[in-house]
């Protein structure tokens, strides 16, 4: 079942790209991120709400709460950055290299999560690297 959830966040990743770009055009991009993030708040926040995921917080601990606030710092920066980049380049060129965050999670996976690695996902991965670098090789 993961499998059908991520070509769904994929396609939507690819949707957002365009949006995006077509969004942040003419306006500073942190301005264009915060208007997203508070969309993205509504939308999830709605979802938690109307699906009783509210009556959960009570089982949150310290830890869980320290995990989500890192990740939350990280996925803004992220988001920061990659407004930042559409505002300046082409999504063909951005959206590709922005996945090398696969082959970065597949390191990190592994070195800090202790996760086993197979050979479709070492492959996989080269790919991936490889096909950035194609891409930043590029210029411009």
């Amino acid at each position: 079942m993961w499998k059908y959830y991520a070509v769904l966040s994929a396609f939507f990743a690819a949707l957002t790209a365009i949006l995006a770009k077509c969004g942040v055009s003419g306006i500073n991009s942190n301005l264009a991120t915060a208007i997203r993030t508070a969309v993205i708040l509504i939308i999830t926040w709605g979802i938690v709400l109307v699906t009783g995921g509210l009556s959960q917080m009570k089982e949150l601990s310290r830890r869980n709460l320290m995990f989500l606030v890192l990740s939350g710092i990280a996925t803004g920066l992220s988001w920061l950055f990659y407004f930042k980049a559409l505002q300046l380049g082409d999504v063909s060129k951005i959206a590709p290299v922005d996945k090398l965050s696969v082959a970065f999670a597949v390191v990190l996976g592994f070195l800090f999560l202790h996760e086993t690695v197979s050979i479709h996902v070492l492959i996989g991965t080269a790919l991936i690297i490889s096909g950035s670098l194609v891409i930043l090789a590029g210029g411009k």
